[in-house]
C-alpha cells in the first residue's frame, strides 16, 4: 500500500470528524442564517427600490465602510475600549460584590437594594449628571458600560458561590480549611459557570452602555457616528457603523466564550445541550 493512500484514508475520518464537529456545526447554521438575511436584505431593497436614505442596502452599507474606513476605524476603537474598560471593571467589582454578598451574608440585605437601585435607574437620565461630575472624556462612558454590566455578573456569580452542596463544606470543615480555602478551592471551580453566564450578558450590555454615553454626550465613538450621520441624513453611513458595531458585539461575545472553553474545558458538554447543540 502507498504512502498516499494511507494518508487518504487517514484524512476521510478526519473530515467527517471536523463536519460532525458542533462547534463547525454551529458556525456553519450562524453562516447560512446572516447569509440568508443579507440576501433577503439586499433582494427587498432592489425589487420594491427602497430609497437609501429610509434603507440602504447591505451593498451600499458595505461600499460606504470601506470608502469611509479610516473613519470608521477610528471611532471604532474608541467605542470598543470604552465597551471593555467598562466590562473590565464590572467583571472585577461585580465578582467582589458577589463574594461579599455569599461569604458575608449580614451585608447582603445591605448590598441588594443598593444593587437594584443602580438598575432601576435609567442610565440615560444619569449619562448627563456623569458628564458634569467626570467632564465629555472618555471615562463617563466608560462608567455607564460599567453599571450597564455590573448587575448580571453580581447575580448569576453570587448564585454560582451559594450553589455549593452541603455535603462539600461538611468535607471542607472536617478537612479544617479556612474561610478563605473554602471560597478559593470549593466555591470558585462550582460558581465558575454561572460565573461565565453573567460575563456573556455583561458583555453584551457594557456595548450598549458605551453607545448611550456617547448619544449623550460623546465627540467620538459609533454611538457619535451615528448621531452625526442622522444629522446629515447620511443613512448609509448611519447602518456601517450599525454593522460594525454589531461584528464589534459579536467578536466580543465569541472571546469570552472562547476564555470560558479555555478556563472550563469540563463545562463544555453543558453549555453544548444548553445551545441545542448537544448529539
Amino acid at each position: 500500500m502507498s504512502m498516499s493512500t494511507i494518508q487518504n484514508m487517514r484524512a476521510i475520518p478526519l473530515r467527517t470528524q471536523v463536519w460532525r464537529h458542533p462547534a463547525f456545526q454551529k458556525g456553519m447554521k450562524i453562516t447560512l442564517s446572516l447569509a440568508l438575511f443579507v440576501i433577503a436584505w439586499e433582494l427587498t431593497c432592489r425589487i420594491f427600490a427602497i430609497p437609501e436614505f429610509a434603507l440602504p442596502s447591505p451593498s451600499k452599507t458595505v461600499a460606504t465602510i470601506i470608502g469611509k474606513w479610516d473613519l470608521y476605524a477610528k471611532h471604532s476603537m474608541v467605542t470598543f475600549i470604552e465597551t471593555f474598560a467598562g466590562f473590565l471593571m464590572a467583571v472585577a467589582f461585580g465578582v467582589l460584590c458577589a463574594a461579599i454578598i455569599v461569604v458575608i451574608p449580614v451585608l447582603a440585605d445591605i448590598i441588594m437594594p443598593l444593587l437594584l437601585i443602580s438598575q432601576l435607574v435609567p442610565k440615560v437620565a444619569i449619562a448627563p449628571i456623569l458628564l458634569i461630575w467626570f467632564g465629555y472624556g472618555m471615562f463617563p462612558k466608560i462608567f455607564i458600560a460599567f453599571l450597564i454590566a455590573f448587575f448580571p455578573i453580581v447575580v448569576n456569580t453570587a448564585s454560582g458561590l451559594a450553589s455549593v452542596e452541603r455535603s462539600l463544606l461538611d468535607l471542607a470543615r472536617s478537612l479544617e480549611a479556612s474561610r478563605w480555602q473554602v471560597f478559593w478551592k470549593f466555591r470558585i471551580p462550582v460558581a465558575l459557570p454561572e460565573m461565565f453566564s453573567g460575563m456573556k450578558i455583561a458583555i453584551t450590555l457594557a456595548v450598549i452602555g458605551a453607545i448611550i454615553g456617547e448619544f449623550v454626550g460623546g465627540s467620538s465613538g459609533l454611538g457619535y457616528l451615528i448621531l452625526l450621520a442622522n444629522s446629515e441624513v447620511d443613512t448609509p453611513m448611519a447602518f456601517g457603523a450599525l454593522v460594525l458595531l454589531s461584528i464589534g458585539g459579536i467578536a466580543l461575545y465569541a472571546m469570552v466564550e472562547l476564555l470560558e472553553r479555555l478556563v472550563i474545558p469540563w463545562n463544555r458538554g453543558s453549555t453544548d445541550v444548553r445551545l441545542g447543540m448537544g448529539g
